[in-house]
């Protein structure tokens, strides 16, 4: 590896970072960015960089497309996936193999391949692909009412896997081989996906709770090398790499582990980085010149598998259900119009050529996806406002890094309502907590810059600034859903039995709107809170009205105390059924 290649690589992907930027300002699919640069550094380019070695291609693309795969899964939140994951992985599973087969029989009866070419184009576009849906998604804000958001990035990526299958299947029969040895091939390929991933996830999970690592961001490359081994491990035993990692990320992800924050931000540029990977690469190996030959066949293929395979596909596995959970009208439209193709089915395609299919269908494959990102992809906003399926109120793929901010200093708001304590008094009056700063303070519709002699007015919104803590400690954050048959629906928090070691420091409802709990705040359906999971080591007092050997904590209302800021307060007491509501009421004392 010469420094020539070393600075070449780096200028392209500092330019494809660069040019992300110019995806916001245009509204054009960052991801089309990426490609349509390594079109201008190829042969028919600007730069003329001849690149044709598919076997390099595939294997660095193979195992980019490992840490996109373990990303969506560790991304996934099970509990806001679990109403949609019987819909996710029936679109997954059958959903692909019912595509591939449509698909197949177009290319066969209509435009006239052989049948097992037309099986292997079919099954490489069986799948939506994960980076252009999680792109799609992230990048242009989108949360789809009826669950549809979690629904299709679920689908998105955990459907390559069977896309995989099926493209290996299709390339043994192509080779060759007979019925009984694929259907051997489709049965490892799954059990050692399942058997290796929950085994190593396990494992995983197991050492990051009980082993110090030697030195900071240690536990970050032990996760990374080990999404390597989920991959690596069952591919060498002809087992499904993709399923392995995928389902691998998902324990992994929705496990009480430290550091998820670190590693949030270190998955989200490795993911970033194997993207513009891909795309770049891909673009580079096409030849624009040849494009023109097969460009009737991949629109056809286009329309096709959009308004055809795909929507039977949707409205057919979905015709089934239970009353009153079956999908609406608008939103089978929708997810039939979300089949985004991109980066896995060139992936494929390009495995299928090193394979020895011919070179055609990457030609094919790679019109067909440049056309979805480019339409599909850039139209998902308008056409999901038009169906009436844009969430306003929502926010799409809440991960880890939404509860805390990777800068430096971290803004808290504090209203100061009638007959606040903090009323009339000068800033430098006020008792405020030690390492914290009053920023600024909201007045109506003026941003005020406090001084010493600042007085502080009822209705006032003081913004504190304070430092970000980033300590590895023994404390997690956790998303726990409340539904109808909860036992804490529809009751106040200081009603109900809190553990010592958990606190509720957020309550995100219905409509989007997060807020900062206090005793008093009523839990309803549909409500997410925000734990604090870590180890109580306080004092517990009895409540003076009762004695109990059984104290408990519960959350008080009031959220201020005269002479400072108390974030939440504590009083520990008696258990839940003996606090009347006017004890509950009873002022914090100071010690």
């Amino acid at each position: 590896m010469t420094l020539e290649f070393v600075l070449i690589v780096a200028i392209v992907v500092a330019v494809c970072l660069l040019a992300s930027r110019l995806s916001v300002k245009f509204a054009l699919p960052t991801l089309l960015i990426f490609m349509v640069l390594g079109m201008l550094f190829g042969t028919d380019g600007i730069f003329g960089f001849e690149f044709d070695d598919f076997a390099f291609a595939e294997m660095v693309c193979s195992y980019a497309l490992v840490f996109i795969m373990f990303y969506g899964g560790f991304g996934t939140s099970w509990k806001a996936s679990q109403p949609v994951a019987a819909k996710s992985f029936l679109l997954a599973s059958l959903g692909v193999v019912s595509t591939a087969f449509i698909t197949a029989a177009f290319c066969h009866l209509v435009l006239g391949f052989e049948w097992l070419m037309a099986l292997l184009i079919g099954s490489v576009l069986g799948s939506t692909d994960a980076a252009s849906m999680f792109a799609v998604l992230k990048q242009k804000k989108l949360d789809l009412k009826e669950n549809t958001t979690s629904l299709l990035a679920l689908e998105s990526g955990s459907n390559d896997p069977a896309s995989y299958l099926m493209t290996v299947l299709a390339l043994t029969l192509l080779d060759g081989g007979g019925v009984m040895s694929s259907l051997v091939l489709v049965f490892t390929q799954i059990l050692y996906a399942l058997v290796f991933s929950v085994i190593l996830a396990y494992i995983t999970i197991f050492i990051l709770k009980k082993f110090k690592f030697g030195s900071d961001g240690f536990d970050t490359l032990f996760v990374l090398i080990s999404a390597v081994i989920a991959y690596a491990l069952p591919a060498m035993m002809d087992g499904n790499g993709y399923l392995s990692v995928y389902i691998f990320g998902i324990i992994l992800g929705n496990s009480s582990i430290r550091n998820k924050v670190t590693l949030v931000h270190f998955f989200d540029g490795i993911t970033g980085l194997a993207q513009i990977v891909i795309f770049f690469l891909l673009g580079l190996l096409v030849v624009p010149s040849e494009l023109p030959g097969v460009l009737g066949i991949s629109v056809a293929i286009f329309l096709f598998l959009s308004f055809v395979s795909r929507p039977a596909t949707v409205f057919g596995l979905f015709a089934f259900g239970k009353k009153g959970k079956r999908s609406s009208f608008r939103q089978k439209l929708i997810v039939s119009f979300a089949g985004v193709r991109g980066a896995s089915s060139i992936v494929f395609a390009i495995m299928a050529v090193v394979g020895g299919a011919d070179h055609v269908i990457f030609n094919i494959v790679f019109c067909v996806c440049l056309i979805s990102v480019a339409l599909q992809a850039g139209l998902m906003p308008i056409v999901s406002k038009k169906l009436n399926m844009l969430d306003e109120n929502g926010t799409c793929l809440k991960t880890f890094n939404d509860y805390q901010d990777s800068d430096q200093m971290q803004l808290l708001k504090l209203s100061i309502p009638e007959g606040h304590p903090w009323i009339g008094k000068t800033v430098k009056e006020l008792n405020v907590l030690s390492d914290t700063l009053i920023v600024v303070i909201k007045r109506g519709k003026d941003s005020v810059v406090p001084k010493g002699n600042t007085k502080i007015r009822a209705n006032d919104q003081i913004i504190l600034g304070g430092e970000v803590y980033r300590e590895n400690a023994d404390v997690t954050l956790e998303e726990q859903v409340i539904t109808q048959n909860h036992k804490w629906c529809n009751k106040l928090i200081y009603k109900i039995h809190i553990p010592d070691n958990i606190l509720i420091v957020g309550v995100r409802r219905k409509s989007g709107k997060t807020i900062i709990p206090k005793g008093n705040t009523l839990l309803c359906n549909g409500d997410t809170l925000i734990l604090c999971k870590g180890k109580f080591v306080g004092e517990i007092k009895p409540h003076p009205a009762h004695k109990t050997e059984k104290p408990v904590v519960r959350q008080k209302p009031d959220d201020v105390i005269e002479g400072q800021v108390v974030m939440e307060g504590f009083e520990y007491g008696p258990s839940r059924k003996d606090i009347s509501e006017e004890e509950a009421e009873e002022p914090l004392q100071q010690n």
